[in-house]
């Protein structure tokens, strides 16, 4: 089965927005309480990648003391690994996951990161299975309002090619009969993703990527 691993998407992000931005330009008095030279720079990552990456695949981004679930072995390891090298006993640590794992015990492509300051974040570990390879498309539709109103658009119409002939009859008009019936297509769809929508309580990625409440 298909999957995907978004610490190399991630990575792939990173990648292309440090060629169009000097986001990774970075010196080493950005990081004070940190040791730069004890630091991977390839697991540095600026605050603009993880947000893009979040609401690709509509995760969330939280403080770890709302992660439900535990944390492996060896990840804790690396949390003690990581104090050791950079001389401190407590650093601000983050989470990257779906946001089901900010509720229930589960284990699902978690990333850990510690916040460096400045808005740069620095990969711990990632544990767990990857997310499935269709996430992305699948959480495209929610992305934004405009992702939405366009996904709906795109499904009546589709809808409308495959229902039969004759649900509203105009004579010698079979534009004006496949129109009303998309229009009636489109309006129960709406209905129906208004009622799920607002009684779910459910939002746009770009508003939960790192909102700790549940709607």
């Amino acid at each position: 089965m298909y999957s995907t691993n978004i610490e190399k998407e991630l990575e792939f992000i990173k990648k292309n927005s440090s060629k169009n931005s000097n986001n990774y330009d970075i010196k080493i008095d950005f990081f004070i309480d940190f040791d730069y030279d004890k630091l991977d720079k390839n697991k540095i990552y600026f605050i603009n990648d993880i947000k893009k990456t979040c609401i690709d695949y509509r995760l969330r981004f939280l403080d770890s003391k709302l992660f439900k679930g535990e944390f492996p072995n060896s990840t804790i390891e690396k949390i003690k690994k990581f104090k050791i090298n950079q001389r401190l006993n407590t650093v601000d640590l983050k989470v990257m996951a779906p946001s089901k794992l900010f509720k229930l015990k589960n284990s699902d492509d978690p990333l850990l990161f510690c916040d460096l300051g400045n808005d740069y974040y620095y990969l711990i570990d990632k544990w767990g299975n990857d997310l499935s390879y269709f996430r992305k498309i699948s959480m495209w539709p929610f992305k934004s309002l405009k992702n939405i109103l366009f996904s709906i658009m795109l499904i009546s119409f589709l809808v409308t090619l495959i229902l039969p002939n004759g649900l509203f009859v105009y004579e010698n008009s079979p534009n004006t009969e496949f129109f009303i019936t998309y229009l009636f297509v489109l309006k129960s769809i709406v209905a129906v993703v208004l009622f799920f929508g607002f009684s779910l309580g459910k939002n746009f990625n770009t508003y939960i990527w790192n909102r700790k409440y549940f709607n």
